[in-house]
């Protein structure tokens, strides 16, 4: 058609159809919509080829402001613009005043996280044309302004969808783009911006990926990045100096000037170079949907590099750097990377912005980085948990600080700082809001941790706030949110709703010693009316649980026995397989409980639960934690005369004490010595058993090298001495004397053994490390105090019921 009109014009007729007049979304400018019928006539005026295309003309008005003539420039308008005809002149008017008293749209609702603010330098006063892209390409030959002029259209072209595929077939157009980027890039910061744009819109299509990584857009921009950094920390070095040779010197006002120059200059310098990183990196963000390309970019330092950003001040770019840090998050690598280089403490800052979008991606990074033993460690040191529990009362941000906050409190280490924030009232009064209805499981797990630290329970449980001094760990205007009801409430919920979780919290606040324990004596009755087999096993398990736990000595356990049947239940729960394992392990740790008590421990006895527990011993005695429990019951009911006398003559009790006496488990060995040493001092036949059976172990070694000492004429082990006496006769090895001294060279002594035995030696002058173990190097427990759990404490393992005050869920 072009052809044929440059040959004659006379055979080529043009029809403009007017369209829509409406104002442009997002600029002071008129946009009018225009069809436009091309038609090329024959010799005889016949139409041979036609052509229609819509077009759209924008009309910028830049002089109108809140003080402009609407009248005059309505008129002016529509004397300048053919395509407006002079009826429509109220219409303009109209339009006119919309946009004079158009309120700015929000930046943050403005643009979506896939796409970019328009930048400084994008203006042009003409209307790129994907026709005249030849034209455009040629520009790219020139010099910088012509290139960043010819980029500037291209760019124009890109940002609309709908050209993108033909500049894919332009490959010339390309091209040329990508040689100019890589040749010129350091020389104007304008050009490279606007070159990595066109391809960054190129990037926002999955389907166009292979083109850019094609033109290795992806490694230049990580080249551009990297050295924008450094010269970044070049233009703080330089201005830092400058800054410190005015305050030497302050009344030289040159140096002033200098300085303020300086300033000037490096706050323009930044600005172009935040918006260059902003493309580079978006462009980089959308080539990493690809976990290859990603693995690219974590060799090269990409996140070294994204860190190291986080020092800036602009929100749009920090946006962009987070969400890019939060995707990359999820891959242990750049976890890691993320660690070595501090992250978290950079990240603590921006808790503090007014920026929401910001805030909330920025909490994201951190949930998922909250996963990490390490990385919580360097929160709870970057202060992030008082800044944190400020941000709980936001309805936007307040689920995700609690998430992170439920991650900190697994850790034993950090329970107890929770106590020095506003936290536990708040998690108290959002817990106290539910009422009858469904609870978040956040909420209650968080609640639960904290529950198994002294400090926070007597908080929960006295409704007391704690004010500190120090300004990171202090909130203003703390709220009393309730004052000594806090157990209360916790109980009525629990017991109402049969509310397995919060039983499960209740349970914990009763594991700790001290004022919160006495606290429990008011609800013992409402406890043991649970206790039974219409309940669910997991809500009696935690009613249990909190029973077990409170080692009261005023609280009269044969009255709550007797009144609530609980004997019965107790006994028949012990049988193997009558009941799921945690359950049993519950009795039993109840039983342990109860038979502190003299009168309750006759009982047990009476009732025939001795014998249980033995045969509950054989059947779980590959279960330490079992084993343990059953270990601390006998224990306990050595103390009391009637129990005592009934486990040492009337059951087996004392054989399997001895069995167990040196079980690889250093929980039951401790458990097991304390209760033999107490069984010896009543029973002189279990003494000498037991004296013997430690003597062997003792000396195992010893004794099969006597043993074996005298050898036959044959080669064979002789069982017997000189005299024809046998080594290991029949009798007590302990009235053996010969076996483990001599008299005539005087080695060891009968009054070191006696001394040994008795436990002086280990006093002044005696064994190193003795004064806390028994005569055999065996440790010994308080009497009265129980195992915390038959594995010691083990802060890799986290049990969904623990058996001595629930665990970290």
């Amino acid at each position: 058609m072009d052809k044929l009109q440059a040959e004659d014009a006379r055979y080529l007729k043009r029809k403009v159809k007017r369209g829509s007049l409406d104002v442009h979304p997002t600029e002071k400018a008129l946009v009018v919509q225009y069809e436009v019928e091309a038609t090329i006539l024959g010799e005889m005026g016949d139409p041979m080829v036609g052509e229609r295309k819509e077009c759209q003309k924008i009309i910028r008005l830049k002089s109108l402001n809140a003080n402009t003539d609407i009248a005059t420039l309505a008129r002016r308008v529509v004397e300048e613009c053919r395509l407006i005809h002079p009826s429509e002149l109220p219409e303009v008017e109209q339009l006119l005043f919309y946009l004079q008293n158009r309120k700015k749209p929000d930046k943050q609702e403005k643009h979506s996280p896939r796409d970019l603010t328009p930048f400084e330098g994008m203006e042009l006063d003409e209307e790129a044309n994907i026709n005249s892209i030849d034209d455009y390409v040629e520009l790219l030959y020139e010099d910088i302004p012509e290139k960043v002029r010819g980029a500037t259209l291209i760019l124009h072209l890109a940002r609309n969808p709908d050209n993108l595929e033909e500049l894919l077939q332009n490959e010339t157009a390309l091209g040329a783009l990508a040689r100019v980027l890589r040749e010129d890039w350091k020389q104007s910061v304008d050009m490279a911006t606007t070159i990595i744009y066109v391809f960054f819109c190129f990037s926002s299509f999955s389907q166009f990926h292979g083109l850019v990584t094609h033109y290795k857009i992806g490694a230049l921009c990580m080249n551009i990045t990297e050295h924008e950094l450094k010269r970044y920390d070049l233009w703080q070095d330089e201005l830092q100096k400058k800054k410190k040779a005015c305050e030497e010197d302050p009344d030289n006002q040159n140096v002033k000037k200098e300085h303020e120059k300086a300033l000037k200059k490096y706050q323009g310098l930044l600005s172009k170079q935040e918006q260059l990183l902003q493309v580079a990196l978006y462009l980089l963000l959308n080539l990493a949907e690809d976990t290859r390309t990603e693995l690219k970019m974590r060799n090269k330092n990409i996140v070294h590099m994204l860190v190291k950003t986080l020092d800036r001040e602009d929100e749009e770019l920090l946006v962009l750097v987070v969400s890019f840090l939060k995707k990359l998050s999820i891959f242990l690598e750049n976890k890691n990377d993320m660690a070595e280089t501090y992250a978290v403490e950079k990240l603590a800052r921006l808790l503090a912005c007014d920026h929401e979008n910001l805030l909330n991606t920025t909490l994201r990074l951190l949930l998922n980085l909250s996963f990490d033993t390490g990385l919580r460690s360097q929160m709870v040191q970057a202060g992030l948990i008082p800044k944190l529990s400020s941000l709980l009362a936001d309805e936007k941000q307040g689920q995700l600080c609690m998430c992170i906050l439920y991650h900190i409190s697994v850790d034993d280490r950090f329970k107890s700082m929770f106590a020095y924030t506003d936290c536990i009232p708040q998690l108290m009064k959002m817990l106290f809001e539910c009422g009858e209805s469904h609870m978040d499981p956040e909420l209650i797990s968080f609640c639960i941790n904290l529950a198994a630290n002294k400090r926070n329970a007597q908080l929960i449980c006295e409704g007391t706030t704690h004010r500190h001094t120090h300004t990171h760990t202090h909130t203003p205007n703390a709220v009393l949110l309730y004052l000594g009801n806090g157990l209360k409430m916790l109980m009525k919920r629990g017991l109402k709703l049969k509310d397995v979780l919060i039983m499960k919290m209740i349970r914990n606040l009763s594991q700790h010693d001290g004022p919160t324990k006495n606290l429990f004596i008011d609800y013992v009755g409402d406890l043991a009316a649970q206790i039974g087999a219409e309940e669910r096993e997991e809500y009696v398990i935690e009613c249990l649980g909190t029973l077990a736990n409170l080692t009261i000595p005023d609280l009269d356990w044969e009255l709550v026995l007797k009144e609530y049947n609980l004997v019965p239940y107790l006994k028949d729960h012990l049988n193997p397989g009558s009941a799921e394992d945690d359950l049993i392990l519950e009795v039993v740790i109840m039983i342990g409980t109860v038979s502190m008590d003299d009168s309750c421990a006759a009982t047990m006895a009476k009732s025939g639960i001795i014998p249980a527990l033995i045969e509950l011993l054989n059947a779980q005695q590959e279960d330490d934690e079992f084993v343990c429990q059953i270990v601390y019951v006998f224990y306990q009911m050595v103390f009391h005369q009637a129990t005592r006398d009934v486990i040492i003559k009337d059951t087996q009790a004392p054989a399997y004490l001895i069995d167990l006496m040196h079980d690889k488990n250093a929980e039951i060995r401790k458990v097991c010595n304390s209760t033999l040493d107490i069984i010896a001092e009543y029973d002189k036949e279990c003494e000498r058993k037991i004296q013997s059976e430690k003597f062997r172990w003792h000396n195992a070694q010893w004794l099969e090298m006597v043993e074996n000492r005298a050898m036959g004429d044959d080669g064979e082990p002789s069982m017997f001495g000189d005299d024809g006496e046998p080594f290991m006769h029949s009798g007590d090895i302990l009235e053996r004397p010969d076996l483990f001294y001599t008299a005539a060279d005087g080695t060891i002594s009968p009054e070191f053994f006696t001394d040994y035995q008795n436990g002086d030696i280990g006093q002044a002058g005696g064994f190193p490390g003795s004064m806390n173990m028994d005569m055999f190097g065996q440790s010994t427990v308080t009497p009265g105090q129980r195992p915390a759990t038959a594995y010691g404490i083990r802060p890799d393992a986290q049990f969904f019921y623990s058996y001595t005050g629930a665990a970290s869920r």
